[in-house]
């Protein structure tokens, strides 16, 4: 997904900066149809990676018909040597120190803009013919603006915008200006196969979910889930939501205490999550965990082999109204 939305620079960001780790090997243990428990090295290396990609994300990202992304293209913040070396910044034993700042791609003011949302909604379809659509439409807050014309509501996106014009003195690219659009974090991704010679091959995947500015962090695990992980598409949505948004001083890793497989209990003395294994193992590295519930709607469809047939295999975020509806023809 492009400006205005943050989230397909964010997200490859992401799986670009954690490209330069063996992923597969720190995949989940006691895998269920829940997706299991996320080993805390994978969790972590994707928090970092999180933190990395959303401070770019603020400082850079915004409407392209006002403000250009650095170097007037999206691959000076996606080419494999700049992400190697925000990659290299990661430590696996201890702890970024958040905020971090971007990368030195342009003198753009700092501009972050986190608002919680409750208006988005995502779809991924896939047709008998092979089309294929990942679609994520938000009317920002729950009922919009709350006015209504036509049997439509009207959208709250003034919000997506930066509250302040101006961080020191100086304007950010996130302003508001009279017919700019605002910059969002909806993330719909397809994924494709990759030709012998480098071209896009066969469609594999589509993902994506609403969260607000949290969704790049749901997508992201997502696709890890799936592409490094082996997970099926139902294993991918309904794993643990976690991830780092580098929103403030001592931002906190994410891990979504609603979920089952985390353990929440309070030992004597201690901290709520203590008890679990990924939580105790983050604060361990010197994280601060948050444990509140998440609220993604992911779906996922995935390509897929079974007893040597091409099927589609779909998964729906119990975490919300989400569900998987399909047929029996074969792509």
């Amino acid at each position: 997904m492009p400006p205005p939305s943050s989230g397909g620079i964010a997200v490859a960001q992401i799986l670009g900066i954690v490209e330069n780790f063996d992923m597969a090997s720190h995949g989940p243990t006691l895998v269920d149809q829940n997706g299991g428990r996320p080993s805390v090295l994978g969790a972590h290396l994707l928090g970092e990676a999180g933190h990395l990609a959303y401070a770019d994300r603020n400082k850079y990202v915004a409407d392209t018909d006002f403000i250009g992304l650095p170097g007037g293209n999206w691959d000076t913040m996606l080419n494999k040597p700049y992400l190697s070396q925000r990659a290299a910044l990661i430590s696996t034993t201890g702890v970024l120190t958040t905020p971090v700042a971007a990368g030195n791609l342009g003198d753009v003011p700092l501009s972050p803009s986190f608002v919680q949302e409750r208006g988005t909604t995502h779809l991924s379809l896939h047709d008998k013919y092979g089309n294929v659509v990942a679609m994520t439409t938000t009317i920002e807050s729950g009922l919009g603006s709350y006015h209504m014309t036509n049997g439509f509501l009207l959208n709250n996106e003034l919000t997506d915008f930066n509250a302040a014009p101006a961080v020191g003195g100086v304007l950010v690219a996130n302003r508001v200006q009279p017919g700019k659009r605002p910059r969002s974090s909806m993330s719909p991704t397809l994924v494709f196969k990759r030709n012998a010679d480098g071209s896009r091959g066969d469609f594999y995947m589509t993902t994506g979910s609403p969260g607000g500015a949290t969704i790049i962090q749901y997508v992201a695990k997502t696709l890890v889930a799936a592409l490094d992980w082996g997970m099926d598409a139902q294993q991918a949505v309904s794993m643990i939501d976690f991830g780092g948004n580098n929103a403030s001083a001592g931002s906190p890793m994410i891990v979504g205490g609603e979920h089952p497989n985390v353990d929440l209990s309070v030992p004597s003395g201690g901290l709520a999550g203590d008890n679990d294994p990924l939580v105790k193992g983050l604060r361990n590295l010197g994280h601060t965990v948050n444990t509140a519930a998440q609220s993604s709607g992911l779906s996922a469809i995935i390509r897929t082999i079974i007893c040597g047939s091409a099927v589609l295999v779909g998964g729906a975020d119990r975490r919300r109204e989400g569900v998987v509806l399909g047929d029996t023809f074969k792509p």
